[in-house]
């Protein structure tokens, strides 16, 4: 999946599932409705073996994208592999489409599918396909079934065209769309001076920055505010130069301490990281599990999680800089487990503490099931940026713009020392 800078990302937009049976046309289903041949198609059952994502717009909606993915019927060794992939995409959808072949009809697959998206709480339609293969649908054994109840069902031919744009109006009015939290904007006003800090080191992107910082920008923007950027060996002069004192600093979390050393204490300091960690999950949660350091013991399990893939650089913050600052604080006899992009163990209960990235390549809905599941286990939850300025030393300032997250580490901080 690549990302053009001047689109909106795949983890801000609305998320739309398709899923059911092999061979019940749901390739051609997202073509169609995308109009263009993204994925491809045949008779032979089980052609989509890996989910394809395709970015559009769908008024009024706005930005979507739409996953393909492998039928849930399919089988062997592999084809498990592949129904395990499409449940991996059910985790992050806000919609789903469930296509029905009108040869076959609704199915135990169909019927454990509606069931799992309404324990899920994911929206959906009932997509029945392929009605130009059926001489009359009143003939068919859909007739003698009863469809999932509340769900809206639609008659419709990937192939020919009919039903498509029904299709897509019951997408548009059964969506359910909650507005995520805010990056910056609640603390910011019109007017108001940001400074981010932004490192430029081997591993920043060549000519363009990463995307937290992009969409950091971009929230700074729409709330009619500025940005000054600048890199941390130049920090101080470029506060200098600034006629008032920005509203508050945002920096990259690999360098918060010698930031915090030139910000002084009256402007509010956080970093990317912990922006996300509000945004995407539950910053409170993760203020929490950098806490859980301090108990890990010989031999105990740190499992290392990012939302991406990327090439490792000498000195990586995931795989390098973190278990070192962890090892110095709990021990040498940590272990360590990493896992990237949608993978995530669907059993926590080996580790003792998850350390997640910032989580800007994944969804809310996504985020959210992880922090969830390590709830369910009793794991503790943290994030980069939380456990960098818990292990530094700075994380009660890095939280003063969020009160009550800052309440919660300072209740657990006294709790602590007064035992």
């Amino acid at each position: 999946m690549i990302e053009n800078m001047n689109s909106t990302p795949l983890a801000s937009r609305f998320t739309i599932g398709i899923f059911g049976r092999r061979n019940a046309g749901k390739s051609s289903m997202i073509n169609a409705i995308t109009a263009q041949k993204i994925a491809v198609t045949s008779e032979v059952a089980g052609t989509t073996t890996d989910p394809v994502y395709k970015a559009m717009e769908l008024l009024p909606i706005g930005p979507v994208v739409f996953i393909d993915t492998a039928g849930v019927d399919d089988t062997g060794d592999v084809g498990e592999l592949r129904v395990e992939k499409t449940y991996e995409v059910m985790r992050m959808c806000d919609f789903a489409i469930v296509v029905v072949d009108a040869q076959i009809g609704i199915t135990t697959f169909e019927e454990n599918l509606f069931k799992e998206l309404k324990d899920r709480g994911i929206a959906c339609i009932c997509v029945v396909n392929k009605v130009d293969k059926v001489d009359k649908l009143e003939n068919t054994n859909l007739t003698k079934q009863k469809l999932p109840d509340s769900v809206p069902v639609v008659y419709a031919s990937a192939e020919t065209g009919k039903g498509i744009d029904e299709v897509k109006r019951q997408i548009i009015a059964n969506a359910k769309i909650d507005a995520a939290p805010p990056l910056i904007s609640d603390l910011i006003k019109t007017g108001d001076i940001v400074v981010l800090v932004i490192p430029i080191d081997k591993a920043a992107p060549k000519g363009r920055l990463i995307l937290p910082q992009q969409q950091v920008i971009r929230d700074i923007l729409d709330s009619n505010a500025s940005a000054v950027l600048t890199k941390e060996n130049e920090l101080k002069k470029t506060l200098e130069s600034l006629n008032t004192p920005p509203a508050i600093v945002v920096t990259d979390s690999q360098v918060f301490q010698e930031v915090s050393a030139n910000v002084t204490e009256d402007i509010p300091l956080t970093s990317f990281s912990i922006l996300f960690a509000r945004q995407k999950g539950n910053l409170t949660e993760m203020v929490r599990g950098a806490k859980a350091i301090e108990r890990l013991g010989p031999n105990d399990r740190v499992l290392i999680v990012e939302g991406c893939t990327h090439h490792r650089q000498e000195d990586d913050i995931g795989t390098v800089k973190i278990p070192r600052w962890i090892r110095q604080i709990a021990g040498d006899d940590i272990k360590f487990e990493w896992v990237s992009g949608v993978s995530y163990p669907q059993k926590l209960d080996q580790f003792s503490l998850v350390v997640h990235c910032g989580g800007c390549m994944l969804n809310r809905r996504e985020m959210q099931y992880r922090i969830a599941q390590a709830r369910e286990y009793g794991v503790p939850i943290t994030n980069y940026g939380v456990l960098i300025a818990y292990i530094k030393g700075i994380l009660g300032r890095a939280l003063t713009p969020f009160p009550e997250a800052k309440r919660v580490f300072e209740e657990d901080f006294i709790k602590q020392n007064n035992k």
